[in-house]
């Protein structure tokens, strides 16, 4: 977060700035789960059964409380593993419905809205968004070609599995060298810099 940048590490400005983005991201959610339940619910009582995105999602209070932990997982995993939220997420958008075209485009429209980036990044998120678009558009082709979306889980799921292999392989190899050289491996003072 910028705010952090400047503070010191553990001082009631760095905790107010963590602890502020709790309600925040509670009010957030909130604001939005309402809205999707209330249009949802206009939807359903009118008769209205068309489809969101080509997806046919009837969002209820269970479900939108099932979305939230999972969001919760999902970016408690990506935060402590290094790995992204994905994991989680992506087969949470097929499972409650979301079909995996839309799931893909929703992907690209959040890397899209990414702002005030780092010169020294812009180089990695180039290459990202060209191999996104590059990649959707050869899948679209695909799924045309052979007139299946399965393809998309297929790839998803292949992709999920070979990030959760590295993942465990370099985690390992790192371990083995750590013992090797006799490392501290375990937790460090929060507060030390």
């Amino acid at each position: 977060m910028g705010l952090q940048n400047g503070s010191e590490t553990c001082s009631i400005f760095y905790w107010a700035i963590n602890i502020l983005q709790i309600p925040i991201a509670a009010s957030v959610f909130t604001w939005e789960a309402v809205k999707l339940w209330r249009e949802s619910r206009a939807r359903r009582t009118c008769g209205n059964m068309e489809r969101v995105c080509e997806a046919s999602i009837d969002w209820t209070a269970p479900q939108l409380l099932f979305c939230a932990l999972c969001g919760l997982l999902g970016g408690t995993v990506g935060g402590l593993l290094g790995s992204g939220g994905g994991f989680i997420l992506g087969p949470l958008l097929l499972e409650i419905g979301v079909i995996p075209q839309v799931r893909c485009k929703c992907h690209s429209n959040i890397c899209d809205d990414v702002l005030l980036i780092p010169l020294s990044a812009l180089y990695l998120i180039s290459v990202s968004v060209m191999a996104g678009f590059w990649g959707q558009y050869f899948v679209r082709k695909l799924v045309k070609f052979l007139k299946r979306a399965s393809i998309i889980v297929f790839i998803l799921s292949s992709v999920i599995f070979a990030s959760a292999l590295t993942m465990g392989v370099v985690g390992t190899e790192k371990t083995i060298s750590m013992i090797e050289h006799r490392e501290y491996m375990g937790f460090l003072n929060f507060c030390e810099n």
